[in-house]
C-alpha cells in the first residue's frame, strides 16, 4: 500500500530543498528495496517538471560484494565513472534506506578506508557537495526502527513529522543564532565528563534548514584549529563504519586529540582517529535545533540535530566554515545537554547561552518550538 506522504516529502525535497527547474539533470541514488517508493515519486514528479533523472539503486548488501576484492584500479574506475556523471548533474537526492546498516562490519577496514578515499571524497566531498545542490534523507524502513527501538509504525509517523516539517520557518528561526555565533570568540561547554574551551572566532557560520540534509536543523562552524583544550565526553551511541562506539571521550591540547577512549573498542577509535593528521583534529562545532528529534538512533543525519545537543567533529572541515583542517573522516560525534542526559551548559564569550538544551533567550527558544515549526497540512 503506497503512503502518500512521500509524495508529499518528494515534492518538499524537489521544490524546497534542491529547487529543481525544467531542463536541468537530477543525479538520484536509491539504497535499500523499502526507498523505492520514494524514489519513484521523485523520479515521477522530476520528469513531469521537465527535468531529467538519472537514477541508480544502491546498497551496503551489494556494496560489499564490490569492497570484498575491488583493487585500487577498480576503485579509480569506478571513481571516474560515477564523476562523469556527478558533473553532468545540476541537482542530486541521496535517499538512503539500506535494510542491514551493519552489512559492512566484517569487510576490511583497508578497503572501506580505499572506498572513501578514491572514490566517495572526490566524487561526493569534492564534486557533488561544492558543484550541485543536493540533499540526502533516510528512509524510514525496520531497520531504521530497530536502531530507534521502536514499532516500524511508529517511527514512520515520527519521520514524516520530521522530515516535513516547515523548514522555511526553520529557516527564519535559525538567523538569530547564526548571528549570535558569527559574533562569538571564545567557547565553553560543560557538563557531566566535560569541559572544553576553543575559539570560532573569524570563521564563517552556516544555517542548516532544509537545503542539504532532511531531516535538518543545526547552526554550524568550526573551532579555529589549534585553540581546543579540555576534555569532551558524548552521551550518545555513534554507528560509524559497521560498529557502534559509545561513550566516546576525547581529550584535547592545542587542538589536537590526544587521548581516546570509549566503552569498547578502543583500539578501533584510536585507528579512525589515525587515518591521517587532520583527523585528530577538529572539523566543525555545530548546535542540533530540531524540537521533533529529541533521542539517539544511532543515525547521524537525525541525532546530530536532536534539540538540546551540540556536535563537535573530527576530521574534515566544511568550505562553508573553513578552519584549514583537511582529513579522509568527518564523524559526528553528538553531546545531548538536557537533563534527561545529564544536562550540560554552553557559554559564548563567558556569557551562559544555553543550559540544559534550554536557550537562555526566551524568544530564540520559542522560535525553534514544535508549535512554531510543525508541518502544515501532513496527512497519516
Amino acid at each position: 500500500m503506497k503512503d502518500p506522504r512521500n509524495e508529499v516529502l518528494a515534492r518538499q525535497l524537489l521544490d524546497y530543498s534542491v529547487e529543481l527547474k525544467a531542463g536541468e539533470t537530477i543525479y538520484v541514488e536509491i539504497k535499500g528495496k523499502e526507498t523505492l517508493e520514494l524514489g519513484q515519486q521523485v523520479v515521477r514528479l522530476a520528469t513531469e517538471r521537465g527535468a531529467t533523472p538519472f537514477w541508480f539503486y544502491n546498497d551496503e548488501s551489494v556494496l560489499r560484494q564490490f569492497l570484498g576484492s575491488a583493487g585500487d584500479d577498480q576503485f579509480k574506475r569506478q571513481a571516474e565513472l560515477h564523476m562523469e556523471l556527478m558533473k553532468r548533474s545540476d541537482a542530486y537526492i541521496g535517499l538512503r534506506g539500506s535494510d542491514n546498516p551493519f552489512d559492512l562490519a566484517d569487510i576490511d577496514k583497508n578497503q572501506i578506508e580505499k572506498h572513501n578515499s578514491i572514490f566517495y571524497r572526490p566524487v561526493h566531498l569534492e564534486q557533488r557537495v561544492k558543484h550541485t545542490r543536493w540533499v540526502v534523507l533516510r528512509y524510514p524502513n525496520n531497520a531504521m526502527a530497530q536502531l530507534a527501538e521502536t514499532s516500524q509504525e511508529a517511527f514512520a509517523d515520527f519521520y514524516y513529522d520530521v522530515c516535513c516539517a516547515d523548514y522555511a520557518r526553520m529557516s527564519a528561526a535559525q538567523d538569530a543564532l547564526y548571528d549570535l555565533m558569527m559574533a562569538t570568540d571564545k567557547v565553553q561547554l560543560k557538563g557531566p565528563g566535560t569541559d572544553l574551551t576553543f575559539s570560532i572566532k573569524d570563521i564563517l557560520c552556516e544555517k542548516c534548514d532544509g537545503k542539504r540534509n532532511i531531516p535538518d536543523g543545526e547552526v554550524y562552524t568550526a573551532p579555529v584549529r589549534d585553540s581546543v583544550d579540555g576534555t569532551i565526553t558524548y552521551n550518545t551511541p555513534s554507528l560509524y563504519q559497521g560498529v557502534v562506539y559509545d561513550n566516546i571521550s576525547l581529550t584535547f591540547e592545542n587542538g589536537k586529540i590526544i587521548k581516546a577512549t570509549c566503552a569498547g573498542d578502543d583500539a578501533g577509535l584510536n585507528k579512525a582517529l589515525d587515518t591521517d593528521e587532520g583527523a585528530r583534529y577538529v572539523g566543525e562545532f555545530a548546535v542540533g535545533v530540531n524540537p521533533f528529534i529529541l533521542h539517539p538512533m544511532k543515525d547521524t543525519l537525525f541525532d546530530e540535530k536532536i534539540a538540546g545537543s551540540i556536535h563537535f567533529t573530527p576530521g574534515q572541515c566544511y568550505d562553508e566554515a573553513p578552519n584549514g583542517n583537511q582529513s579522509a573522516i568527518h564523524w559526528d560525534l553528538v553531546l545531548i545537554q538536557r537533563p534527561d542526559y545529564g544536562g550540560g551548559e554552553i557559554y559564548f564569550d563567558g556569557k551562559l547561552v544555553r543550559k540544559d538544551g534550554v536557550f537562555t533567550d526566551r524568544a530564540l527558544e520559542d522560535a525553534f518550538s514544535k508549535e512554531n515549526l510543525k508541518a502544515k497540512g501532513l496527512k497519516r
